[in-house]
């Protein structure tokens, strides 16, 4: 059964419309995006919430690891999604190192993202050890998601990407991360590879709205990568099924090109000159010395 879903229209979506509908039980759908293009295809399409992911670090500048996302770039990438998205809610991914080393350069960083990037908020990866952090950004005004389960800037701890939440202690570990993150006064948080059941308790206990990847149908928001969702993945995650197959036709599309442009098969006449300018033109060439005027000292 397919569903059609409004585009958002000339309607700004805000912290406060996704609050609505949270708590009307009304789903909200978000997605990670790095230009201004793209942005604005998938505001177009209805979608509520972009996030300008660390991702892009792998997906749009070519790293490996999402760490390597440099500050000013994502601060930039940010601002672009702004620029290309008129009415969904943009939140920035604050990168690697931006806001863990020291409170009052995290609070610089995420001011940057709010100024220049244009953002509506900012995501952190955290638990419940930066509640101060989140108090401090929170009383400058900026609005915190805060990002709790598997957190992939911290994959270097684990030794890899791995659902957490598995076992109790876990669970109610981020039970507690949950709460007392709100209670520093996160506006939104995101639930990253968690088993369905934990998700659904967050979700019971959480005032704020809650989006969840890879964390089952409970939360309030689900965000997926667009790569992911439009086929432009080389390793599809488990959670992310493919709507499309954008990969495979830009593959065509620039193979049909090189095939035209090896016939020489491009649009020919495509600007053309009058016939009294392209006679004058033949006859200023076949000039002995061509007829050039060179400029002068002055001029150049």
């Amino acid at each position: 059964m397919s569903i059609t879903i409004e585009p958002n229209a000339s309607r700004r979506v805000t912290l406060r419309t996704l609050e609505q509908m949270a708590r009307r039980g009304e789903p909200f759908a978000c997605l990670a995006a790095y230009d201004a293009t793209m942005a604005r295809w998938l505001d177009r399409a209805g979608v509520h919430v972009l996030l300008a992911g660390d991702s892009g670090a792998q997906l749009a500048l070519g790293y490996d690891r999402t760490i390597d996302m440099p500050l000013d770039i994502s601060v930039a990438l940010t601002a672009a999604l702004r620029r290309g998205a008129l009415n969904a809610m943009v939140i920035a991914d604050m990168p690697f190192m931006s806001y863990q080393a020291d409170d009052a350069e995290a609070l610089r960083n995420a001011a940057r993202f709010m100024t220049e990037g244009l953002a509506d908020a900012v995501k952190i990866e955290v638990d419940a050890s930066f509640a101060l952090l989140v108090r401090k950004m929170t009383r400058a005004g900026i609005p915190v998601c805060a990002h709790i389960g598997l957190r992939p800037q911290n994959v270097g701890l684990t030794g890899g990407y791995r659902a957490v939440g598995r076992t109790a202690d876990e669970a109610v570990a981020l039970l507690a991360d949950a709460h007392i993150l709100q209670e520093a006064g996160a506006v939104l948080l995101l639930l990253e590879a968690v088993p369905d059941p934990v998700a659904a308790a967050i979700v019971e206990q959480s005032g704020i709205p809650v989006i969840g990847i890879g964390a089952g149908p409970a939360p309030h928001g689900q965000i997926l990568v667009a790569h992911d969702l439009l086929g432009l993945s080389d390793n599809q995650p488990r959670f992310a099924e493919p709507l499309a197959q954008i990969g495979q036709a830009i593959r065509d599309a620039a193979a049909t090109w090189a095939g035209q442009v090896a016939q020489r098969g491009v649009p020919t006449d495509s600007y053309t000159m009058p016939a009294t300018e392209l006679e004058r033109f033949h006859q200023l060439r076949r000039s002995d010395p061509p007829h050039i005027a060179w400029p002068t000292q002055e001029q150049a």
